[in-house]
């Protein structure tokens, strides 16, 4: 392939990361400004309160792990700060690997989500 074909395959798959990143932007930010309005501003772990410019430490988690799952109600959220947040979320990667030895850990990736897996289908990527 020629570098011309090469600049607008690259060219196009930039423009659909950049359209996934401001679809996904959109969405966080509309259910994340449902969730300020529906609850304290106050961490849900640590009880730390949150006002001004602080405000935007404070995340929305989703309590089932599934960030397609949001109600009008507020039901699958909770409001994080972002230290307790990442806690969270590492929280549940320790707990299995605490319960592995290190023979069958050996065996399976370390990353059970590939976030990047159907990135050559989106860009038309054959390679």
């Amino acid at each position: 392939m020629n570098n011309a074909g090469r600049g607008k395959k690259a060219a196009g798959s930039g423009e659909v990361v950049a359209a996934m990143r401001r679809e996904q932007q959109a969405r966080q930010a509309g259910y994340r400004e449902q969730a300020i309005k529906l609850f304290p501003p106050v961490c849900g772990r640590c009880t730390r309160e949150f006002e001004g410019r602080k405000l935007r430490e404070l995340t929305v988690h989703h309590i089932d792990h599934n960030h397609d799952n949001n109600p009008a109600d507020g039901s699958n959220w909770e409001l994080l700060c972002l230290y307790c947040h990442d806690h969270e979320h590492s929280r549940g990667v320790q707990q299995d690997r605490d319960k592995e030895s290190p023979s069958t850990a050996a065996g399976r990736p370390s990353l059970r989500h590939s976030p990047f897996a159907a990135l050559a289908e989106l860009t038309g990527d054959s390679n």
